[in-house]
């Protein structure tokens, strides 16, 4: 349950929902399988698997999570059953068979294949603080996080929500940092990076698992280019990899971190609570030192 990617939110002022509101508002939404000629299907499920509420909490922080069924049926695979109905087709009546009638045969087809088709399970957790007022979602991309904010607006009829924004651009301010070449904060500089160029063709330069205090990296800067993703690692406790969208990837926690929450728990429902109220206090933590380290969020 340990998040790995950050796509981070601000909760409005009109967020005002209890554990228990959230999650009769949730049932609006819970996940029913995919039909038999459904391509996808998504909604709300238990945190926990399939028992439990849809709204795990602990001390105030709460947990979702967005459950997603797609099936895998390419339109390669449909046209080509369609391609060979369709020749033998002209081949017994003699003459081609036009647009509109394919059009019908490939649909036909897909309606045919889908319920055989193999199906792709997917889950994506959401994190809730109202103490601090963040909402975050364990995505790798925004499309798959724009995917569960559309699915709670229509739960909720409302969702109080913006993105987060700081007074320094999150690639300014790495750039800044890898300049200067010293730890800053709460935050150590590691040794990933992708340095990207503002001139048309965009030239990147990628460093892996190297020394980023070096010549050859303070000229890259000096060339013009700019930071577009640096890993850091956070009070010694959290690494993970910051992008100039301001969106945290690759996110790791210390196993020190994970043995605490292990040490804290007797069985398996014990440990998912000891996990998620650990995970939550530290990201709480690190938001906040990321943003004052980002010059305070842009108002």
């Amino acid at each position: 349950m340990w998040f790995r990617n950050l796509q981070i939110f601000r909760l409005s002022d009109g967020w005002d929902f209890t554990t228990e509101q959230l999650n009769q508002n949730l049932q609006r939404g819970v996940f029913q399988a995919c039909g038999a000629t459904d391509r996808t299907a998504r909604g709300w499920v238990p945190p926990r698997g399939e028992s439990g509420e849809l709204v795990f909490s602990v001390g105030r922080q709460q947990l979702i999570t967005l459950g997603v069924e797609q099936k895998l049926l390419p339109s390669s695979i449909v046209v080509q059953y369609a391609q060979e109905k369709i020749l033998a087709m002209e081949a017994a009546q003699g003459y081609k068979v036009g647009r509109k009638q394919s059009r019908e045969i490939r649909d036909q087809l897909e309606l045919e294949l889908l319920p055989r088709a193999l199906v792709k399970r997917m889950l994506t957790y959401v994190w809730i603080d109202p103490v601090n007022s963040w909402l975050v979602v364990d995505a790798a991309s925004s499309a798959r996080a724009d995917e569960v904010i559309e699915q709670l607006k229509l739960s909720l009829g409302s969702l109080p929500l913006t993105l987060l924004k700081t007074q320094l651009a999150p690639g300014t301010a790495m750039t800044q940092w890898l300049a200067a070449g010293a730890s800053f904060g709460n935050f150590t500089i590691d040794r990933d990076c992708e340095l990207q160029a503002v001139a048309e063709e965009r030239a990147a330069v990628r460093y892996v698992r190297h020394n980023l205090d070096s010549s050859d990296v303070r000229a890259h800067i000096a060339a013009g280019k700019t930071v577009t993703r640096l890993a850091l690692t956070w009070n010694g406790r959290v690494s993970f990899v910051l992008t100039e969208q301001l969106q945290i990837k690759r996110l790791a926690f210390l196993d020190l971190i994970k043995e605490d929450a292990e040490r804290q728990s007797e069985n398996a429902e014990d440990l998912f609570a000891a996990d998620f109220a650990m995970m939550s206090g530290e990201l709480a933590h690190l938001l906040e030192h990321l943003t004052e380290a980002l010059g305070g969020e842009a108002q």
